[in-house]
């Protein structure tokens, strides 16, 4: 359709460089009935808005908590309601309500925050891997490596690479020109379908290595975890009580289910781009978006013993106060 190409009469037109007004986002291609998904993603969209601020609340709260390792956790917990909160409403807003137009500007701050929680969540992930090899594999050093300055210099550092790593991806397409089509092929202004529409016009070949970038820093996090966890495997199978041995990988569990959750759907997509059909890429991508945040919260409630203990005796203590305002009232 004519209005999806370029119109250079109006255009921004700075040095040659072609900005257009609007881009498109296409969404999903030919598929009925998609408002009862998106009404879906909303519902877990709420899940995870409460879950994570839950587990946040629990974590400031009790000072108990108040370790290196939660700290890592609260982080993970913050990048679940930014990253949620950065995609779904406006992928809501864009499809529930076909306002599939968005600005230049706009689309550049979407792709920036989107893809720095994403990265953020591969971070924080790796960070939890790396207190759980210690506190196996080094257990008598592990409150000399693993300390509250270390964590908040881990994350800290994770924080200022993925606003640098993202800074640079944004201000690369700055850079491009934009003549010809305007549709962007995903749910949100996405980096690959982003940039690949400016390949007529200009030269990608720096987007192309940060797109490169990108995927490699959700990559090397997830072989450092892997590589972690064969090391607490070898070290469990030296521990010689076998209560011991299960005890010390309870610790692990939440923490592998949570890499299982956002790695697996992430790298099938990412490695087998170019034969998934674009709605399949839509969902997987989207659900990767969403569900990990919301199920962040669960598995940690469910399976950490020490934060189930910790909420009950929050919740404990909110009751029994309600119970004395009510007394006092009556």
């Amino acid at each position: 359709m004519s209005y999806l190409t370029s119109d250079p009469n109006q255009t921004e037109n700075i040095d040659t460089i072609i900005r257009p007004p609007y881009f498109f986002i296409s969404g999903f291609i030919d598929i009925p009935h998609m408002e009862y998904y998106y009404v879906f993603l909303c519902f877990v969209y709420i899940i995870s808005l409460v879950g994570n601020t839950f587990v946040m609340m629990v974590i400031y709260m009790d000072n108990s908590l108040h370790s290196p390792k939660y700290i890592a956790v609260f982080n993970l917990a913050f990048t679940d309601v930014c990253g949620s909160t950065a995609m779904v409403p406006k992928l809501l807003d864009t499809f529930l309500f076909s306002r599939q137009l968005i600005s230049y500007n706009q689309c550049l701050a979407s792709l920036f925050f989107i893809f720095l929680f994403l990265n953020m969540q591969s971070f924080n992930l790796t960070i939890l891997s790396y207190d759980r090899l210690v506190a196996i594999c080094c257990p008598l050093r592990y409150h000399m490596m693993v300390t509250h300055r270390s964590m908040f210099q881990l994350t800290g550092a994770a924080w200022a690479f993925a606003v640098f790593l993202m800074l640079l991806a944004v201000c690369l397409i700055t850079r491009l020109s934009f003549c010809r089509s305007l549709v962007i092929n995903s749910y949100f202004c996405d980096h690959g379908p982003l940039y690949r529409l400016a390949a007529p016009c200009s030269d990608v070949v720096p987007n192309k290595v940060m797109a490169y970038l990108i995927s490699t820093v959700l990559f090397l996090p997830m072989v450092f975890i892997i590589s972690s966890y064969i090391c607490i495997t070898h070290a469990l199978f030296t521990i010689t009580l076998p209560q011991d041995r299960v005890r010390a990988l309870k610790t692990c569990t939440s923490h592998l289910i949570l890499v299982a959750i956002f790695y697996l759907p992430v790298n099938f997509t990412y490695f087998l781009h170019s034969i998934i059909p674009t709605n399949a890429r839509i969902i997987n991508l989207s659900l990767t978006s969403v569900l990990p945040p919301m199920l962040n919260p669960i598995i940690y409630v469910l399976k950490t013993e020490e934060f189930k203990e910790s909420a009950k005796k929050l919740l404990s203590k909110r009751r029994a106060q309600r119970a004395v305002v009510l007394n006092q009232s009556t």
